[in-house]
């Protein structure tokens, strides 16, 4: 079974290049950039650990993709997302959520669980 949670969950995982182009799409719209983790991606799972804090006033988006491949080598089991936050309208909204991995083998919960 795959996760499928956030955008882009339908198509196939998105190369580095991939996923520098949404952090630039993010940091060009002064979203800030948090990378989280979590081996528990259930959808009620809302509250995913944070790998660092958010990255805000964010210029270059290689350092939000350093995030991520740190987190990555950290938790070559888990799974990895990136969020992204808009507070222009005065409160902290997730305006852009996606995974950037899943671990190798997915495996279905047991029946009953």
């Amino acid at each position: 079974m795959r996760v499928t949670q956030g955008a882009f969950s339908y198509l196939p995982e998105l190369t580095d290049e991939e996923i520098l182009a949404q952090l630039r799409y993010a940091i060009g719209r002064g979203w800030a950039v948090g990378v989280e983790h979590t081996t528990d991606p259930h959808p009620r799972n809302v509250y995913w650990d944070m790998w660092a804090l958010p990255l805000f006033d964010l210029a270059d988006a290689r350092v939000a993709l350093d995030q991520v491949n740190e987190c990555r080598t950290a938790h070559p089991a888990g799974y990895v997302r990136v969020s992204a936050y808009d507070a222009s309208l005065g409160r902290q909204t997730t305006a852009l959520s996606f995974i950037v991995q899943r671990p190798p083998v997915e495996v279905s919960p047991a029946p009953g669980r």
